[in-house]
């Protein structure tokens, strides 16, 4: 499966999902602590909307943070941006070259995925990415990918129940791809999701 092709179909399908979203569905919480639907949506398609000039100069007002830049960004674009907006920006931009630093394809794609994911598992519905195309993700996981986002995995074995991708040792945590991919980006899961001895620990 070549990374970049699936990037560009993940976008197409996350705008056409998005473009039948309800209001309230674009103000409800997302798995990103703190963020929106909107929010979220704003941030994926921030690359593709903030010059250099533009970037370098959030990231001046945010100190040198990234974090704080990202999230500052989010709720101002989320603010002035109408639910058309952010899904034409997804939309149009469906084969946009942009990857994060170091990241290559994958990262893009990875990028997409899992905020794609903490729209649609906060919200209940019925979409999740074709197993290859998350097992593409969870292939380019790396330790330094787990410690960005400060998950702890310890004592824990994370085993997919839709393709053939187990990680660590220890109390089974099975669920889908998707779901595990969830896991260990450290967001927690709705009740059910995952199963075994070790799933309490990443389910609310």
């Amino acid at each position: 499966m070549d990374p970049r092709t699936e990037t560009a179909a993940e976008r197409r399908e996350q705008a056409d999902l998005l473009a039948g979203l309800t209001a309230e569905q674009w103000d409800g919480p997302s798995l990103c602590a703190g963020w929106r639907v909107r929010e979220v949506i704003a941030h994926t398609t921030m690359p593709y909307r903030l010059s250099t000039p533009g970037f370098l100069l959030a990231m001046v007002r945010a100190r040198g943070s990234f974090a704080r830049m990202a999230d500052h960004v989010a709720r101002a674009d989320a603010a002035r941006l109408s639910p058309a907006d952010l899904v034409a920006a997804l939309r149009d931009n469906a084969e946009h070259p942009w990857a994060p630093p170091g990241g290559g394809p994958v990262g893009a794609l990875s990028h997409d995925v899992i905020h794609g994911l903490d729209v649609t598992v906060a919200l209940g519905l019925d979409r999740t990415p074709p197993p290859g195309r998350v097992g593409l993700v969870l292939a380019g996981m790396r330790p330094r990918s787990v410690r960005f986002f400060g998950t702890d995995l310890t004592g824990v074995r994370l085993e997919a129940t839709d393709q053939d991708w187990s990680h660590g040792e220890g109390a089974p945590v099975r669920g889908t791809g998707a779901d595990l991919l969830l896991a260990v980006c450290g967001r927690t899961l709705p009740p059910g999701r995952l199963a075994g001895p070790g799933a309490a620990r990443f389910s609310a």
